[in-house]
């Protein structure tokens, strides 16, 4: 939740002070993406604040294995980031479309070292 808010935030005061599109649209879709991610990161995590009272063991292994599939999604967000800003730089020489993949690059990161602590948690308290 914490990651989530602080990306929500980010991103919005970025946008809010010094990432006007015009001026400079790399920062700006940077902070787009980054308050975007950071929405939705939010969201997901509060809802799943509401399956923490539930400690069986098919609430566990649901846990480990929504874990797992996270960590295969986050690495594929940083694929995905590195295509984006790759392609807007060699093909288009979109300034916004870099500062875009490189936000999600960003986000798949945290994410990923995010979801990999809590599964390495999980297995050592097993």
């Amino acid at each position: 939740m914490l990651w989530g808010a602080g990306s929500a935030i980010t991103g919005v005061l970025l946008m809010l002070t010094v990432a006007r599109p015009r001026r400079s649209p790399l920062l700006f879709h940077f902070a787009l993406q980054t308050a975007a991610w950071g929405a939705v990161e939010l969201a997901l995590a509060a809802n799943g604040t509401r399956a923490l009272a539930l400690r069986d063991l098919s609430a566990a292994t649901r846990l480990d294995r929504f874990l797992w599939l996270n960590v295969g999604l986050d690495a594929g967000y940083v694929g995905v980031g590195i295509t984006i800003a790759l392609s807007a730089w060699l093909l288009a020489r979109r300034i916004g479309g870099i500062g875009a993949g490189v936000a999600v690059v960003v986000q798949g990161l945290a994410l990923l070292l995010l979801d990999t602590r809590f599964l390495l948690f999980l297995e050592r308290s097993v």
